[in-house]
């Protein structure tokens, strides 16, 4: 059967199931154990999230959730690293690329305020935002997705311990774009000139276009400034190649491309502006893993 991505026919948010079962039956969440439903080709169309994985973190409208893979079978703990090309991780990978909304379902654990006493509710739809890898608590790669709930649905509950993340602009997309006055101030500073491609997008009015990228990501967990130092003019392209991990830079701001490892630019900069290295580096370790903690194209390069 082809996924179905959105709300089932019948089904309401806040639903209660009292098992894998029931949520199958529903359409709700068709896999009977893993906790994410999706493929690379197709997409994930929902996931469980139940307190299987240690570095979970549940806010209620913003999730921080981990990838599969990797896990003791026996406890939460994981013992080996994940992939992103794991099915279900694909799945994830793909849904944030195309923007297409994931079904969240909440099973009874502990760790969360928003999870039922018993069985599963189900909580609504979500995008996810962002996707990154990182050293997880027991000293593993694993990979991480933030999803953040769709405006316009009924609230979860508790409504009061759910809490927004102000370092978030919302706007309906599958990446987060924040003009802010500094990012204005930057893509001024070029002319609205990529600083890879060099490209200037001229508008209808005679104007030109281009995107403030913050380098190291805003909000939760990331906490990038919105600074100067942490900003890049960049065209659409680029700017989407750049947040989707496409390209990554080197600390002396040379542009890489990420799947063959090669230099496609040498970033321009204009008078008083820089990007601090250490953003840089931020940001290659969240598509490189350990690899991208230096930016010695040596350790770079792809194996041979």
């Amino acid at each position: 059967m082809a996924k179905f991505f959105g709300t089932p026919a019948g089904v309401k948010v806040g639903q209660f199931f009292i098992d894998r079962r029931a949520l199958h039956e529903a359409l709700v969440h068709r896999p009977p154990q893993a906790g994410i439903s999706g493929t690379k080709l197709e997409g994930s169309d929902s996931i469980v999230i139940s307190g299987g994985y240690v570095d979970d973190e549940d806010n209620g409208d913003y999730i921080i959730y981990t990838g599969h893979g990797g896990k003791d079978p026996n406890s939460s703990r994981q013992i080996a690293d994940q992939s992103r090309e794991a099915t279900g991780n694909a799945g994830l990978i793909t849904s944030h690329a195309v923007a297409l909304p994931v079904r969240v379902v909440r099973g009874k654990h502990k760790s969360s305020a928003f999870a039922p006493p018993a069985g599963f509710v189900y909580s609504g739809l979500y995008l996810v935002t962002q996707w990154w890898m990182e050293q997880g608590r027991d000293g593993f790669q694993i990979i991480r997705f933030r999803l953040e709930r769709i405006d316009e649905q009924v609230p979860i509950e508790p409504r009061s311990l759910n809490l927004p993340d102000p370092e978030f602009a919302t706007t309906f997309v599958s990446r987060r774009i924040r003009d802010s006055q500094l990012a204005r101030e930057v893509k001024k500073l070029y002319d609205y000139s990529c600083q890879v491609c060099d490209q200037a997008i001229p508008t209808s009015n005679n104007s030109f276009y281009a995107e403030g990228a913050h380098v190291r990501p805003l909000g939760r967990p990331h906490l990038g400034d919105d600074a100067l130092t942490n900003i890049l003019c960049l065209c659409p392209n680029h700017h989407s190649q750049f947040d989707l991990g496409g390209l990554v830079l080197t600390d002396d701001m040379e542009a890489i491309e990420t799947r063959t490892m090669t230099p496609i630019a040498s970033l321009s900069f204009r008078k008083h502006h820089v990007v601090e290295a250490s953003n840089a580096g931020y940001h290659r370790a969240l598509w490189l893993g350990t690899r991208g903690l230096s930016s010695d194209m040596r350790v770079l390069q792809p194996s041979a």
